[in-house]
Parts: C-alpha cells; structure tokens; sequence
C-alpha cells in the first residue's frame, strides 16, 4: 500500500500520494515516508502533478459504474480517491488504505472540505490492506507497489478482496530516470511486475499506454473462484 507519489521522491511512502509506504531507505521512516511530513505532503499534492499522473483519464479509462465499490491502495491525501468518488456516485463506495496513521488524518479533513461521505479511511498493515474479503470491485495502485515487502504475496491477498469479476489495477513507475518517483533501484520494472503477476495467479486483462512514465496493468485472477473446477 502507498501513496502516488509526487515529483522526485516523492516516494517512498504508500500510495498515491498514495500511501502505504513499505521503504525502508533513503532515510524514511519505517512507513517509507520522508522525515518532513508536510514536505512529502506537499510534493503530492503539487498541482504540477496532474501533468504526467493525468488522474482524470485514469480514471476515465477505469470505466467504473455508479454503485460500485472501489479500493485505493496508498490513498494519502485522497488525491485519486475524491475522483474514484465521484466515478462510483453517492451510491458506491471508496475504502482509502494508507499504513500512515498522519495521512489519513489529512485524508479525514479533505473529505470534510470536499463534503465527500463516501469514502471510509482505513489503517491498513505494510502488505495487508486490511479489506473484507470479496468487497470490491476495483483495487487501484498508484506508485505503490515498489513499496510491498512481498509483491506477490500482497497481490494475492489483495485478490482475496475482489468482488467476482473484480479487477485490481497496477501504475508503477518505469525503470528508468525520471524526473519523479524513486531512483531507478527502487523501482520494479514491468517486466518484473508481470512475473510477480503470474507467481501470484493473475492475468493481465488490458493495458492503458497514455501515462508517459509508468505503466498501467488492469489484472483479474487467472481462476475466479467460480470458474474453478474440483
């Protein structure tokens, strides 16, 4: 779980801005967040960042439906998660996952400011977001995953949450230099996410190539339990 990070570094922590942080260097802490707390805050919530994370599209290509349940892994200051919101309608829901108990104090104040009261925060466990088992349609990373101490163990357990015919969607950095995100070490590229993919029994289902430095992986499990045969 982490927060979508912001520009350079923004990110050792969870989510998206996310956050769910599981670094354990660069001189974070042991959520992987940086000792300035509001700098780190700020660095996620810089408006530049709309440039290159292009949440709107993002969540345009999610293609959620009003009443639906969402997941934003990494949530920190709600940045996708005020947007998965609005996509799911008054009639849907958003669980907000960060391991930071700080940030989702500042999630707990946008929501009031954004008069938002569809989106329940939740502490969650570095690898163990700490969802109800089948209760969610869709379980969005964003600039998350490098920080999961075990990738596949966390994908499996994360499926375990997917309503049936749930997806689970995967925005990661490159690995390359870039002018945001963690260096090059500390990112997993796609190559090597997808053979997490397989070693945790999930299948790509489709692939969004917009995002000009990360890529965007939707997953289902390769056996839903109802397809499954004795």
């Amino acid at each position: 779980m982490t927060t979508s990070e912001g520009p350079q570094d923004a990110g050792h922590h969870h989510g998206h801005g996310h956050g769910a942080g599981h670094g354990h260097e660069h001189g974070h802490d042991h959520h992987g967040n940086p000792p300035d707390f509001g700098e780190y805050l700020g660095k996620l919530e810089d408006p530049g960042r709309d440039e290159w994370q292009r949440p709107d599209e993002v969540v345009a290509a999610l293609g959620l439906r009003e009443g639906q349940v969402a997941c934003d892994i990494g949530v920190g200051p709600g940045y996708f998660a005020r947007r998965l919101a609005a996509a799911v309608g008054s009639s849907g829901w958003v669980f907000g996952v960060d391991v930071e108990p700080r940030m989702l104090g500042v999630l707990a104040e946008r929501l009031q400011a954004w008069e938002l009261r569809n989106v329940t925060p939740v502490l969650g466990l570095p690898g163990d977001p700490l969802l109800p088992p089948a209760s969610c349609d869709l379980i969005l990373m964003v600039n998350a995953y490098h920080h999961f101490p075990d990738g596949p163990a966390s994908l499996r357990r994360l499926s375990a949450s997917l309503k049936p015919g749930g997806r689970l969607v995967n925005i990661d950095f490159h690995k390359r230099e870039l002018p945001m995100g963690p260096p090059p070490a500390h990112k997993i590229s796609r190559e090597e996410f997808l053979a997490q993919v397989a070693q945790a029994g999930l299948r790509v289902t489709a692939e969004h190539t917009f995002l000009p430095d990360q890529y965007f992986l939707e997953l289902k499990p390769t056996d839903p339990p109802s397809t499954q045969k004795p």
